[in-house]
C-alpha cells in the first residue's frame, strides 16, 4: 500500500474521532427538572441567587465551590462546582453550567459566565448625549 493511502486513512479516522468528540459537547440546554429526570450530562443556564449562601474554602478543598442558581423556569437548586471560585463571580449576569444531577444537587464540571460589559456605562452616556 502506498504511503499516501495510509496518511489519508489516518486523516479520515482522526476527523471521525474529532467529530464524535465535538458532538458530545453539543448538547442542548436543559432545566433542573429535565436534568433530574434524565440523569444525563446537560447544560443549564441560569441566574445566580445572590441572597443564598456561597461556600468556598480553598484551605479545606480548593476544588469545591457551592452556590445556588435559578434556571430559566425559575427553579432554584444548589450547585457544586468542582473547581475554584472564579474571579468576579458575584458580578455575573448569567451562568451556564455543564454537569449532572446527583440527588438534589447539580454537580458541575464546567462553567461559563456572562459578565456585565465594562462599556455599559459609556453606552448609556452616549445614548443620553444623542437625545
Amino acid at each position: 500500500m502506498r504511503k499516501i493511502y495510509i496518511v489519508a486513512i489516518l486523516m479520515v479516522v482522526a476527523a471521525i474521532v474529532l467529530l464524535t468528540t465535538a458532538a458530545d459537547d453539543m448538547s442542548t440546554y436543559a432545566t433542573f427538572g429535565q436534568a433530574s429526570r434524565t440523569g444525563d450530562r446537560v447544560k443549564i443556564a441560569g441566574q445566580l441567587s445572590k441572597d443564598k449562601e456561597m461556600y468556598y474554602d480553598p484551605a479545606e478543598d480548593p476544588n469545591y465551590f457551592s452556590f445556588f442558581i435559578k434556571d430559566t423556569e425559575g427553579e432554584e437548586r444548589k450547585v457544586v462546582l468542582l473547581s475554584e471560585k472564579p474571579q468576579d463571580f458575584e458580578l455575573s449576569e448569567q451562568i451556564v453550567l455543564t454537569g449532572q444531577m446527583k440527588g438534589d444537587e447539580f454537580i458541575a464540571t464546567d462553567m461559563l459566565m456572562k459578565c456585565p460589559s465594562k462599556y455599559k456605562d459609556e453606552e448609556v452616556y452616549i445614548k443620553n448625549e444623542g437625545k
